[in-house]
């Protein structure tokens, strides 16, 4: 790289480019959606969560559940399914992808705790689990799962930490735990990713037909895998924009490729459902329930199960993004529909969330993709990791 004097007698870089706006802009928006999300929680543990959310005694929960709780935990699978690609199955060249994989999944269930933080009633009680053992609950297995699969996350994570500390011997520790790790890693999110779908088969007749069946753990869990690679597609597509290197188009797309028949799969049983039940009829009466059913399983799966099944497709950029972008959608409407819409509520009573339940959501989201900037300016993140894992 071409060298020149500077006017100081220093030397500088010829090619050296001055600080684009977007550059400064950026990261101030980031900077300051995280301190109006912080503010509002500052509002909501001093007033109580009345004080910025509009939920009230006929939704149990609302945006923060179904989008940060449900929605992420779902989004946060490419990290898994990467993982027992490259450690259980044994595909070695999905090893480039496998790091950005691990961080957007442990960040995404970072997000997810921190909106818990936020949403439950008695924040302060939140390890109360770890002593209070409510062996009848779902959500005690899900939260067992969930806060020990953020720790296997953490110990994933680690060796880019060791190898930018220099602390080899730390490093070394993980090589040798690291089949264990994915191994349980890969247990622990099959069973929570099932076990959300589960918690909503205890209520068959408030759960809308075209979403209530006793498969909703299958569900859950075929969704979660088709979105994984998904959301390893947007993240392989925006950090290659942003940090200004090549998009692994060969793998990405190589990876793409369990998505449509995970698709196929979710498409059959859901479909097989709704006919051996006799309510396929109901996506269409035209209501609002059936028309969000259709929009889900047409823009959704039946769509990007087709785009992803054409080498054509697999083999551009911009329609890989796109074809992520309706399954991320597609699983995003599917957790709302489930969550929030497909409920049965009592005549009159409605909710949309305040807008500072928006706010407290965008401002972890900022966090989230501060967090993996950070990462990738500062750790050995992107690359073929000649030594960050086991061979």
């Amino acid at each position: 790289m071409a060298m020149r004097e500077g006017v100081l007698g220093t030397r500088e870089l010829s090619d050296a480019r001055p600080l684009s706006l977007a550059g400064v802009f950026v990261p101030v928006v980031l900077v300051g959606l995280m301190a109006l999300a912080f503010a509002v929680a500052i509002v909501r543990y001093v007033a109580g969560i009345g004080a910025i959310s509009n939920l009230n005694d006929a939704y149990g929960w609302g945006l923060w559940i179904s989008f940060d709780l449900l929605c992420g935990v779902a989004l946060a699978a490419g990290a898994f399914v990467t993982a027992t690609a490259v450690y259980i199955f044994g595909i070695e060249r999905f090893r480039p992808i496998l790091r950005p994989a691990i961080l957007t999944g442990f960040l995404g269930y970072l997000m997810v705790v921190i909106a818990l933080m936020v949403d439950l009633g008695r924040p302060e009680r939140i390890w109360y689990m770890i002593i209070h053992w409510n062996l009848d609950s779902v959500m005690f297995e899900v939260g067992w799962c969930v806060m020990l699969y953020t720790g296997v996350l953490a110990l994933e994570f680690s060796p880019m930490l060791w190898e930018r500390l220099r602390l080899e011997p730390f490093r070394r520790i993980i090589e040798m735990l690291v089949i264990p790790l994915v191994i349980l890693g890969t247990t622990l999110s099959t069973l929570h990713q099932s076990s959300l779908g589960s918690l909503f088969t205890i209520a068959p007749d408030q759960l809308h037909k075209l979403w209530y069946t006793p498969l909703l753990p299958l569900m859950f869990w075929l969704t979660a895998v088709a979105v994984g690679p998904a959301m390893v597609i947007l993240e392989s597509t925006i950090s290659s924009k942003v940090f200004k290197r090549g998009l692994e188009t060969d793998l990405v797309a190589g990876l793409a490729k369990v998505i449509p028949v995970a698709l196929f799969v979710y498409l059959g049983v859901k479909i097989g459902e709704l006919v051996a039940t006799s309510e396929l009829g109901l996506a269409f009466e035209g209501d609002l329930e059936g028309n969000l059913f259709l929009g889900e399983i047409i823009g959704g799966v039946i769509a990007p199960m087709v785009l992803f099944s054409l080498p054509a497709v697999r083999r551009s950029n911009g329609l890989l993004l796109l074809s992520a972008m309706l399954v991320i959608g597609g699983v995003v409407m599917n957790r709302f529909d489930v969550s929030l819409v497909g409920l049965a509520r009592p005549e009159g009573v409605g909710y949309f969330p305040n807008w500072m339940e928006f706010v407290v959501t965008i401002g972890i989201v900022a966090a989230g993709v501060t967090a993996f900037g950070l990462v990738a300016r500062n750790l050995p993140l992107f690359g073929e990791h000649a030594h960050g894992e086991v061979r």
